[in-house]
Parts: C-alpha cells; structure tokens; sequence
C-alpha cells in the first residue's frame, strides 16, 4: 500500500498536521510501499533538544536514556516537546518499499545519515547502548522510516561514522555561509560550536583574501580554540544574552563597520539581538539555533529600528552535505579537532 509522499499516513493525532507538527505519529517499522526502513546505528539530538534533556536529568546517563525511551515511546518520534526539535540519525538501509526501488541512489545495506529531522522521523527505539555526554551522540538499537520525501546522504567513507554524525547534524549552517558570503564581506558567527566552527571555516574561504570574519563566543577556551586553528580575524569573548555588552565589544574591535552576514549558531536563548545589532541593515542574518525565539527577533529589531532580512534556520539545503564534508576534508586542523572531540 502507497503512502501520502510527505508522511501523512503515519500521523495519529492531531490530525490533518504533518509528521513535525503532530503530537504522535506512528513508528511501526513495517513499511509502505514508498518507505525506507532504516536499522539505526546513532541519533545525533540538536544541542538544544540533548541539552534540555541533559539538564532536567542532572547529566545522569541513565535517566538521559529513559527520557528519550519515554518521549520515543509517546510520540513515536524523537522531538524535544520545548523547542520542537529533534536532530539527525545514522544507519543502515535495511529494507526499501517497492517503489522506491531502482532508484540507483541507495540499496540495502548502504549506510546512511538522514537530512530531514527526527522530529519528523518514525522512529522504534529498543535499547540505548550507550549515552555520550560530551558529543552528545546516543547509541541505540532502533528502527527508523524515511517517507518517499526524505532525504538522506551516504556516509563518506573516508570520515567514519561518528565524524559524518557530528558534522552532518549542523550541515545546512555553513552551506547558508557558502551561498551568502562574498569576497571582502564582513561575517560575524556567534557560537564556536560544531555548527559555529564550520561556518567560520567556510566564511574564511568565501570572504578571502579582503574580507573580515569575526567569532562572538562567550566560552574562552572555544575563542582559544578558534585562534589555535586560525579560523577567524577577530574573536570576542562576548555574552551574546548581553546585546548591548556583545555590541561594545564588538564595535571596539570593528569600528563602524557592521556585518554583512552573520549567522547564529548558539544553543542558548536571549540572543537575538546581538545577532541584530552588529549586523547592517543592507546585511542579512541566518538564526540557525534551534533555541532562537523569531518573536523577540522580529519584534527585537523593530524595537531597535532595524530593518535588516532575517532567515530562519532551515537545516537543509541543495549540497549541503558535500560542502560541509569539504570543510572538513579540507582543513586538517578542524579535521583533527573534531575526531579528537567526536570519535571515541
């Protein structure tokens, strides 16, 4: 039997929503006739979802495990309840419904990072192996569906699994660097994370050999990070929850010269309007944290009289996986960095 190209068919209530936006949907694993059944090997949660988890559990892995188990168990999906978010998987092609195949993109057996969000993703968890606190990954035993609209892309070989997860989960951050970044630009990125050190990277590239790039982060080991591999001109160890704290700093540092482009990249809330005020109205910004609040960014700029274009973080784009997977291959010491922090 075929089912709706988008997922429909799977929502349980409420219904008329798609899978992102119901409350529950359902996760039985056996597949329509235009579904990828897929045997999971690892989610990578947003920051923001794992980090919500992590804290109402105290850090305790155990109790990290049986609220993902709970949520999973209840929504038939994994999507934070707070932000709406979900994040990413890797894993195996284990079954593909008859119409889909043929298609020469994917056969069974090859592995694979899913591109759409596992709060939109069916998704049958039946143990957690393991927790990591620190990347933020969780190993499972689980089965997952991707609907006939889904995407996905095939892990490099040459990255490994644990890399492709950590560097895939924030891939539509430095492919939006990529398309609105020009040579001689000036690029803020707020946040030194995964996602902030890949745009960073890219921006690099892109605004090269005439253009400003500038890390606002509040956490001075990740500035020291971002100086050790040489990925910015200028970094601010600024509090980007103190607008007009972040703005003097910057300012001090630039001048008069505002960003044309500057992505968010921060897991934290209260930061909008930084991302707005150094940024010049003829400039554009890219939320891209799933912790952005779009009422205090919209209503924030009309409140300081700026008329800057403001775009929400929609984590995919066409390419994105390859231009994330270049950053990485290309910059050794970022490269490094990431299997030390990523792959135990």
């Amino acid at each position: 039997m075929r089912g709706n190209i988008y997922g429909s068919h799977r929502v349980i209530s409420p219904q008329c929503l798609l899978p992102q936006a119901a409350e529950r949907i359902s996760n039985d694993p056996a597949i329509w006739d235009n579904e990828i059944l897929i045997d999971v090997i690892a989610l990578q949660p947003t920051a923001t979802a794992f980090g919500r988890i992590s804290r109402d559990c105290g850090g305790d892995t155990d109790r990290i495990a049986q609220a993902i188990l709970d949520l999973v168990a209840e929504r038939g999906k994994f999507q934070d309840p707070v932000s709406k978010s979900g994040g990413i998987l890797i894993g195996r092609v284990k079954e593909i419904g008859p119409d889909l195949q043929g298609r020469g993109d994917v056969a069974v057996g090859d592995k694979i990072a899913t591109l759409v969000s596992l709060s939109l993703t069916p998704l049958k968890i039946y143990e957690i192996t393991g927790i990591d606190l620190d990347t933020e990954q969780v190993r499972c035993r689980a089965d997952a569906v991707l609907f006939e609209s889904g995407i996905f892309t095939k892990l490099p070989e040459d990255l490994g699994e644990q890399l492709s997860l950590a560097v895939m989960d924030v891939a539509g951050a430095p492919a939006q660097v990529a398309f609105h970044a020009k040579p001689g630009d000036t690029v803020v990125v707020m946040g030194a994370g995964k996602a902030g050190l890949l745009c960073l990277a890219e921006a690099k590239k892109r605004v090269s050999p005439t253009g400003t790039v500038v890390c606002l982060e509040y956490s001075e080991r990740q500035c020291e990070t971002v100086r050790r591999l040489g990925l910015a001109d200028v970094v601010l160890q600024a509090n980007g929850q103190e607008p007009l704290t972040a703005l003097e700093a910057y300012e001090k540092a630039l001048g008069g010269r505002l960003a044309d482009f500057t992505v968010s990249t921060v897991s934290v809330a209260d930061t909008e309007l930084s991302s707005i005020l150094v940024t010049k109205d003829t400039g554009r910004i890219y939320f891209f944290s799933m912790s952005t609040d779009f009422v205090k960014a919209s209503l924030g700029a009309e409140g300081v009289g700026k008329s800057v274009p403001m775009l929400i973080g929609n984590g995919y784009c066409p390419g994105h996986a390859e231009i994330a997977f270049d950053i990485v291959r290309r910059e050794a010491g970022l490269r490094a960095y990431f299997t030390e922090r990523y792959c135990k």
